[in-house]
């Protein structure tokens, strides 16, 4: 007989004690037999409590609650255009696994459709996509020190999870933002892991959802694109609540404007996005010799 960590309907690992086969007692019931490999079950037990039963965890879900209400629309509507255009609903889950590209997989549908070259594909995805490029610049000392975690958050850099990651304070005050112990340097590292795979999840789950809903049910698709857009100002909103500096989101306004009216379509985003960094860069850099 053996003192088996089990969970209880409260959510808490209890101890229970388990009888092995061939004991005295072998009547016990089936399923509790089945909790007889220890080694596999402690490390499955272990890591439940180390991650899930976090308090880390429920900061980031709470966290990333914006992402989630967001991410469950736009990514519904994105399984829902793959099935219409013709692909299995599986496609989705691929996707949205290995790609993960918010707008790049809404574009790839339309790229799909239009039977264009994998070299074309890549080109436009890759223009698309540049504004990650100063993601990561912004991101690159935060990403520095997250240990093992650092490949997997450079990957899941989407633009609702880099607006997420960009607003946490420096390591000295994020105990007021996110509760516990996420000001530690070890916690700091676990809760941007958290965000970043909770978003990636959301979205997987939302666009498996829309394939399957596509799958099944008959839907008219008029006006889901616009799901995306929807999104971007959602976490705009949420931006400017929180960080509070209305000079940032003018600024970034203005130069996006005058670059839709003044460059190509295909130019106007990275060069806004540039600008609008060193402007804001610019602006904001203080005197010498004066006080933060």
């Amino acid at each position: 007989m053996q003192n088996l960590p089990f969970p209880d309907t409260d959510g808490v690992w209890h101890g229970y004690f388990i009888e092995e086969p061939g004991s005295p007692r072998s009547d016990a019931p089936t399923p509790m037999r089945t909790w007889t490999n220890l080694g596999l079950t402690r490390i499955l037990v272990s890591f439940m409590n180390r991650w899930f039963h976090s308090p880390i965890f429920v900061q980031a879900l709470r966290y990333s609650v914006p992402v989630l209400l967001g991410y469950l629309a736009i990514g519904i509507a994105f399984g829902l255009l793959l099935v219409d255009a013709g692909y299995p609903w599986w496609l989705s889950l691929v996707m949205s696994l290995i790609m993960y590209a918010g707008a790049g997989q809404y574009l790839a549908i339309g790229l799909f459709a239009a039977g264009t070259t994998p070299v074309e594909a890549v080109l436009v995805q890759l223009v698309v996509n540049a504004r990650h490029i100063a993601y990561g610049f912004s991101m690159y000392k935060r990403f520095k020190t997250g240990g093992i975690f650092k490949y997997y958050l450079i990957f899941a850099l989407t633009d609702e999870t880099f607006a997420l990651l960009s607003s946490l304070p420096e390591p000295r005050g994020l105990c007021g933002v996110s509760g516990l112990a996420a000001h530690t340097p070890e916690g700091r590292r676990r809760f941007m892991f958290w965000v970043a795979l909770l978003d990636q999840g959301y979205w997987v789950m939302g666009s498996v959802i829309g394939a399957g809903a596509g799958s099944l049910l008959p839907f008219t698709m008029e006006g889901i694109g616009f799901a995306l857009t929807a999104l971007f100002v959602v976490l705009m909103i949420e931006q400017i609540l929180r960080v509070r500096q209305a000079r940032i989101f003018l600024i970034a306004a203005l130069v996006a404007v005058l670059a839709v009216f003044l460059l190509p379509s295909r130019l106007s985003l990275l060069s806004a996005l540039g600008v609008s960094l060193a402007l804001v860069q610019v602006l904001q850099r203080r005197p010498a010799g004066e006080a933060p």
